[in-house]
């Protein structure tokens, strides 16, 4: 299979240890791209949901995947989320190519993009808004095993598949970001700190906008999730794009061909946030 060249490529919101998981498809995109960074921004493993009795092969391989790229000097930085915050005790570790942090910033060429997962500016991850954040989670995992039953049922008659997952938590994490202003106040603090980009994960909707304010502008994005939208960023020539997996072209087995490289300057810097 040919990859694809990429300078960097951003996944988020993977969830590993879930049922929504969609570990077969990610192991996928991972053999078809050879970035110089990959950046794992919060929420690859469920730690809220982890459970001895659900690790399938599939999700191991995606772990598997992930160490043979940086074997094959891909360097990785595992920014953590809400749901793998057991690893923020181990922030700021470094092993060989592998990285972990809370936040990072990169840097190419004159433009400087603030990097981490989201969750520090939703407060229903806090406190004990947490606990009903857990049980949602659960009860979700739960509706997408009845969604493939339902599914299953529907192909057998010849049927369109529904998702009835996406539309439940699409319509909660749209209020979330109603209530905390999740997009706002991330790019207001970008333009305050004199970022060109933010990129966030957490609310699992794959996104793309400019933010302007009488101090400055940014570009926000947002890498979706491997759970409902299947989406990732990427980054070659000059410019992010929104990637989108399509089960046909892995199919016919269709991979674009190699892009030139491009030099980019990758830096870690301790940041801290402004409330």
């Amino acid at each position: 299979m040919q990859k694809r060249n990429l300078d960097v490529v951003v996944i988020s919101d993977v969830h590993l240890g879930t049922y929504g998981c969609h570990a077969t498809e990610l192991v996928n995109y991972l053999k078809s791209v050879k970035p110089k960074l990959l950046i794992l921004n919060g929420d690859i493993i469920d730690g809220w949901q982890f459970s001895k009795r659900y690790f399938p092969k599939a999700h191991f391989a995606v772990i598997k995947q992930i160490m043979s790229l940086i074997s094959k000097d891909t360097r990785v930085v595992y920014i953590t989320g809400n749901h793998d915050e057991v690893l923020r005790k181990y922030s700021d570790m470094q092993f060989g190519n592998l990285s972990l942090t809370d936040k990072f910033i990169l840097k190419i060429g004159d433009k400087k993009m603030w990097i981490f997962h989201g969750d520090v500016f939703d407060n229903t991850t806090k406190g004990s808004a947490k606990i009903l954040a857990k049980l949602g989670g659960k009860g979700y995992d739960l509706l997408i095993l009845l969604n493939r039953a339902i599914n299953f049922i529907l192909n057998k008659f010849g049927r369109e598949k529904i998702s009835f997952s996406k539309k439940i938590k699409n319509s909660v994490k749209k209020a979330v970001k109603y209530i905390n202003n999740f997009e706002n106040t991330i790019a207001e603090l970008a333009i305050e700190n004199n970022f060109d980009y933010v990129i966030c994960g957490h609310i699992h909707q794959p996104c793309e906008k400019v933010f302007s304010t009488d101090k400055g502008k940014v570009i926000y994005l947002n890498s979706g999730d491997w759970v409902e939208n299947l989406t990732a960023l990427e980054f070659s020539n000059g410019e992010w794009n929104l990637f989108t997996y399509s089960p046909a072209d892995f199919e016919i087995n269709s991979i674009d061909k190699n892009t030139p490289e491009e030099d980019l300057h990758i830096f870690s810097e301790k940041v801290d946030y402004i409330f």
